[in-house]
């Protein structure tokens, strides 16, 4: 990943802070560093940023979505350790089995690969890096609280919107029949998850 997603991360890191430092009605904002999840994010943004990118689309979604989906299950951990609510608790759980099986597939994937640079590559990577980009706006305009429950599902979306998005440009640029039924099944996965989360959203923010 390129270093200026780096420095994106840091100017909208900077950018959550304020935000969440402003009151509103006596809700008490936590700042966004002070925010578990969203440190794990950042831990993940940082390990992204490390990869090399090799223009060959299946290869560097594979590499990404692993590294991805760890921030999930990382989030997810977090979750079930803090958590009081069992719907998101068993959301956790289910995030955490679906994505530790997918990050073993992509694995295997990985260690009998060749990456092949093509065109595309270039463009699938520039999507990719928007995709982050655009989780990282996101989630940096949310009101962070400091209850487990609501914080895990507002930052999941996010999260999950931008697996959304790099999958979907995995279909578009990608070519390995493997790679692209994972993108099809993650387009289809986080995207009901994604509702389940927003409807219980509806019911239980606090704010």
């Amino acid at each position: 990943m390129k270093n200026s997603l780096q420095r994106a991360t840091s100017v909208l890191f900077m950018a959550g802070i304020m935000l969440a430092c402003d009151s509103k009605e006596g809700l008490q904002p936590q700042a966004h560093d002070a925010n578990v999840y969203q440190q794990i994010n950042h831990r993940m943004m940082t390990e992204m940023d490390k990869m090399k990118d090799t223009n060959d689309p299946d290869n560097d979604f594979s590499m990404m979505m692993r590294m991805h989906h760890q921030g999930a299950i990382d989030m997810s951990n977090e979750e079930l350790k803090s958590g009081d609510n069992q719907a998101m608790k068993a959301m956790a759980q289910q995030v955490i089995t679906a994505q530790t099986s997918e990050i073993s597939q992509f694995n295997q994937f990985l260690q009998n690969h060749t990456p092949v640079p093509i065109t595309a590559g270039s463009t699938y990577n520039a999507e990719e890096m928007e995709s982050m980009m655009k989780m990282m706006r996101a989630q940096d305009v949310r009101i962070l609280t400091g209850d487990s429950d609501v914080d895990y599902a507002q930052l999941l979306i996010d999260h999950h919107q931008s697996a959304l998005e790099m999958a979907m440009s995995e279909l578009k640029h990608g070519d390995d029949a493997q790679i692209r039924q994972m993108a099809t099944k993650i387009i289809e996965d986080q995207k009901k998850e994604i509702g389940m989360l927003q409807d219980w959203l509806k019911t239980n923010k606090n704010y």
